[in-house]
């Protein structure tokens, strides 16, 4: 079993249990916060809004603006990571489309990793070509092309680790190249969550996570976040948050809150099971190769505390891969990750999916690849469930 990763350290964990777990009492002692379902809120006398609309004293007016239960989502997550503040999205594609509209204009150009979301790479090729922006993309995991790349940039979007592949990067190193250039930087943090990463203290200005994964943690919400310093959280509520109307609503922040709870408990039995599937995958006779963190030797994985339980591998040419994918009893077939249940993404069915705009097909992904997402079942239910779709599925 392959050790734990360099800097994994139990009592960050406690420490994000408290933080998560404790609350100062809520109205009339509620022990959860209350779900202000409410789409405005009314004052007193005018006195109160014309103060307010001011910005002389503090209350919500609109929920596309500020609501309070979204706000307790948003401060809990600016905690996490450290970030002076956050706002959140119905999407995690909202958040990522609001920030970087916010931040790039007409004329100007993105860095990219590639292998990046296949989503985001849509709304890089498809939407920001008409508002006349240039997306290059770089193997992230290469310094020296990101530095070739930089100059003149607005913009540089990091995963780290990348979708489907799970490449890596030195974010501090490269957020240093960025900030020599005045060039801003963001990620997705999605897959190590502020509990195995943060970014911030390796000055990454804007974090982004798609809620829906492991901050809700139960397949049951869709939302979006970023995170970073109150001037660039600011700048994006006046430049594009409104206006795109990508709002979190109330009952989604209280899902995530409640989420948000367990989500130090959840993380170390991901990263457990799924070490132990990827371990067996990498000394089975019909895999390739695993791609995993925990097997990569760059130096971005000194940033990371611990292992999601996200990843793929490529199997050979004698599976037959959808008798496998079929196989397969307590895998179910489906995207998004990060929710109790396990999942698997054949990469052979996705790079049909949007021909011309398929980041996977841009970047090479092998149809041989497939991604499990390991859930909370009993790891070794899960590996006989493997072993005997491999049994099947052998040509």
């Amino acid at each position: 079993m392959n050790e734990q990763p360099s800097g994994f350290d139990h009592d960050y964990l406690a420490e994000a249990a408290t933080l998560l777990a404790h609350d100062e009492p809520f109205p009339g002692g509620a022990v959860v916060p209350p779900i202000y379902q409410t789409s405005l809120f009314t004052f007193a006398n005018y006195a109160e809004m014309a103060d307010t609309f001011a910005g002389k004293r503090k209350q919500p007016i609109y929920s596309r603006g500020d609501n309070p239960t979204v706000m307790e989502f948003e401060a809990r997550v600016a905690a996490l990571e450290g970030a002076e503040a956050a706002r959140g999205f119905s999407s995690g594609m909202a958040a990522i489309s609001a920030t970087v509209l916010a931040f790039v204009g007409a004329g100007e150009r993105i860095v990219a990793v590639r292998n990046c979301y296949g989503d985001a790479y849509r709304l890089f090729e498809r939407l920001l070509p008409r508002l006349n922006i240039k997306v290059d993309y770089v193997d992230g995991s290469d310094p020296d092309a990101v530095a070739a790349a930089l100059p003149g940039a607005k913009l540089l979007y990091l995963e780290s680790p990348t979708s489907m592949m799970f490449e890596l990067q030195d974010i501090a190193h490269l957020t240093r190249l960025a900030k020599e250039q005045g060039i801003i930087t963001s990620i997705d943090n999605s897959w190590a969550t502020p509990v195995f990463q943060k970014p911030i203290t390796h000055g990454v200005d804007l974090v982004l996570h798609s809620a829906s994964k492991y901050l809700g943690g139960h397949s049951d919400t869709v939302a979006g976040v970023v995170a970073g310093s109150a001037a660039h959280i600011k700048h994006i509520n006046e430049q594009t948050y409104s206006y795109l109307g990508g709002k979190l609503s109330p009952f989604e922040a209280w899902l995530l809150l409640r989420g948000l709870r367990t989500l130090p408990l959840r993380l170390p039995h991901h990263m457990k099971s799924g070490l132990t599937l990827a371990e067996r995958l990498k000394a089975h006779a019909n895999v390739e190769r695993v791609n995993h963190p925990a097997y990569s030797n760059h130096p971005g994985k000194a940033t990371l505390a611990g292992y999601a339980g996200l990843f793929s591998f490529e199997v050979a040419d004698d599976i037959d891969i959808p008798v496998f994918v079929d196989a397969l009893n307590y895998f179910r077939i489906g995207v998004s990750w990060g929710g109790h249940e396990s999942l698997v993404v054949p990469a052979k069915a996705s790079l049909e999916q949007t021909p011309g705009l398929n980041s996977m097909a841009r970047f090479g992904v092998s149809p041989r690849t497939i991604r499990f997402n390991v859930g909370l079942e009993s790891v070794e239910d899960l590996w006989a469930d493997v072993a005997q779709a491999f049994e099947k599925a052998r040509k």
